[in-house]
């Protein structure tokens, strides 16, 4: 049920208002039986949140990597499992390895720094984005965002092809969720994310960048503007970056690498 509650206006008046709050719950990412980390999430869509978490940080290489896919809720919160096989799990187990050795030391976060530094996969040469895709896409976003609707605080992140036909959106409290559910959902029914483009209705983050890119996809635009970082990552993986989308303009950051 909706709470009521009062608004208080700038000019001494007062009105009721009813609001529905946005779900965020702790949700534990367990691969392999071994507790990879605790997110704060909307419990919706867990599988693919699982799924397409293991892919874009790079525990798993492939959808075929990822098998008994299983979510529970518990006391305070979810858990949600699966079995990982493939060169992705040695990543697991030094994770977990590196988390339980961690200490106040300041060592560790050395191996952090480089690890963020590591060039991404570089992304396949493809067509440039006709602006009119992105404005049909941005059209159609409040249609595939239920939870916004209800809320006004979720984010949503839409696989859309290359005329700006959303195929698939997840929303999430997080945007880095929603866009781990997204590449989870693709990755179920085997929709290859370079084939159109992903919309994220969150702020162009260097990780937004990042899980586009090991997703596969190679067109991303978002609602807002980039970090210096993201804009780096952009360029020198070949991503094409488009920015600040609206419903009457949108911003060019960078075009990857056209197809001969």
């Amino acid at each position: 049920m909706p709470d009521k509650l009062v608004q208080f206006g700038a000019d001494g008046t007062t009105r009721p208002q009813e609001r529905t709050w946005v779900p965020e719950v702790p949700v534990a990412l367990e691969y392999n039986g071994l507790s990879y980390a605790v997110m704060m999430a909307t419990p919706s869509d867990l599988e693919d949140f699982a799924r397409g978490f293991a892919l874009t940080e790079g525990l798993a290489r492939t959808p075929d990597d990822i098998s008994d896919l299983a979510v529970a809720q518990v006391e305070h919160g979810w858990i949600a499992r699966a079995q990982l096989s493939g060169l992705g799990v040695e990543k697991l187990t030094e994770r977990v390895r590196a988390r339980v050795a961690e200490s106040s030391c300041g060592l560790c976060g050395i191996e952090n720094l480089e690890a963020i530094g590591k060039p991404l996969p570089p992304v396949e040469p493809h067509d440039p984005l006709d602006p009119k895709a992105i404005f049909a896409a941005l059209g159609a976003l409040r249609d595939h965002q239920p939870l916004t609707g209800q809320t006004g605080a979720a984010h949503a992140a839409a696989f859309c092809t290359s005329q700006g036909t959303i195929l698939h959106a997840r929303e999430d409290v997080g945007r880095h969720n929603a866009m781990d559910k997204l590449v989870g959902a693709l990755a179920k029914v085997t929709q290859d994310a370079g084939d159109g483009f992903i919309l994220s209705s969150a702020r162009c983050s260097y990780e937004i960048v990042e899980k586009a890119v090991r997703a596969g996809a190679t067109r991303l635009v978002t609602i807002s503007l980039p970090t210096s970082m993201a804009v780096e990552r952009a360029r020198n993986a070949g991503l094409s970056l488009w920015c600040l989308a609206r419903d009457d303009s949108v911003l060019r950051v960078h075009q990857g690498t056209s197809r001969p």
